[in-house]
């Protein structure tokens, strides 16, 4: 058991952390940029660090800094919460170098996490499903071929981050070029990495996530499914439990798919791992994709502890 754990974040979702270490009978120290020193999850924790810095670069984004607050504070482990540094492998890897828990998935896992083209691969490579489309040579002109190929309408991709930036539907051959370029700029922008990918886009299509928990001696269990497919402009509005359109059979099939993905993994902590649900097909089946792997805890989380009781 932890004697002291350093919330790496701010907000509903360090309140959140800190009232139930509280519960669990763990001191609680939260870092602070100096706007936020005033802040509700300042005044929850038993203690707090403040960074020197308003913005996120220089404070919640500092690792350095935020490993020195947790060190000078007497911390044992880490948790970042989501978003800030919470699926950045160096900063895993900077806490155990410094004798830290990082309470969150293992480096090796981050790292594989943080490119779509690997995990489509993973999930290949476990005989589970992605949607149909091409993780090569992202050449402008390999694209634009392989769209051809692959049959429009189609979606472009970034390998890399999240949160439908890099992301351009596209549904004719024509506004395919600008189309590249604008998600490709977007990508850079957000992530430092321009390289991008394509899938045929699955219309009508439902995002199923299966929410998963991995301990370090390789017990895994599911929590069910959670629906987020009320979205706008990519991101989620509306997040639900039970989905509406997952009976038994196919909750059997994604739960499945994401703990042979998360064995393959040797995944540990939180995560979920979402999946792509199309039409029914004239079987009465519906098929099912995988999309990507969220090495965390997510914001969704209350949904799934509010229909399974679970903390």
């Amino acid at each position: 058991m932890f004697r002291s754990v350093l919330v790496a974040n701010r907000g509903e979702i360090a309140v959140r952390i800190i009232k139930t270490l509280r519960a669990m009978g763990i001191r609680s120290v939260v870092v602070c940029s100096i706007p936020d020193r005033q802040g509700l999850a300042v005044r929850t924790a038993d203690a707090h660090v403040v960074l020197e810095g308003a913005t996120a670069t220089e404070t919640y984004l500092d690792i350095p800094a935020v490993i020195a607050a947790a060190l000078d504070s007497g911390c044992d482990a880490i948790h970042p919460g989501y978003g800030f540094l919470s699926e950045r492998p160096e900063f895993a890897e900077r806490c155990i170098e410094a004798g830290l828990t990082f309470i969150g998935p293992p480096p090796a896992v981050l790292h594989a996490s943080g490119d779509k083209a690997a995990a489509r691969q993973l999930a290949l490579a476990n005989d589970v499903p992605v949607v149909p489309g091409w993780d090569g040579d992202d050449d402008d002109g390999v694209l634009i071929a392989e769209a051809e190929r692959i049959g429009y309408p189609i979606m472009i991709k970034a390998r890399g981050g999240g949160g439908g930036r890099g992301m351009r539907e596209v549904t004719a051959p024509e506004a395919m070029p600008e189309a590249v370029a604008s998600a490709r700029r977007e990508a850079q922008s957000a992530f430092g990495d321009s390289r991008l990918l394509l899938e045929q886009l699955v219309v009508a299509g439902h995002h199923v996530e299966i929410q998963v928990l991995a301990d370090y001696h390789g017990n895994l269990v599911h929590l069910d499914e959670r629906d987020c497919s009320v979205q706008r402009r990519h991101q989620k509005l509306i997040e639900e439990s039970p989905s509406p359109v997952v009976d038994d059979a196919l909750r059997g099939e994604l739960t499945a798919a994401a703990l042979r993905l998360a064995r393959s993994l040797r995944y540990v902590n939180a995560g979920t791992f979402e999946f792509l649900v199309g039409s029914p097909a004239t079987s009465g089946r519906r098929p099912f994709y995988f999309l990507v792997l969220t090495p965390r805890r997510q914001f969704e989380h209350p949904v799934t502890e509010l229909v399974t009781g679970l903390d």
